[in-house]
């Protein structure tokens, strides 16, 4: 995951994976993730961004 701050805005590039997968919880197929909670080197008031990422399809 690549994170940035350029102007106002907060940047975030992460890799797609190639199928979406199936979660845990079977309820959504994950298209890209974080696996949880994770320091990136993008700073606001001196201190590191914590980003949590999820992007999923609801399974219906």
């Amino acid at each position: 995951m690549n994170v940035r701050i350029e102007g106002n805005k907060l940047i975030v590039e992460i890799d797609m994976n190639q199928q979406p997968e199936v979660s845990k919880t079977g309820k959504t197929l994950v298209v890209a993730s974080s696996h949880g909670n994770k320091a990136t080197t993008a700073k606001v008031n001196g201190k590191n961004v914590v980003i949590g990422l999820n992007a999923y399809i609801p399974v219906k």
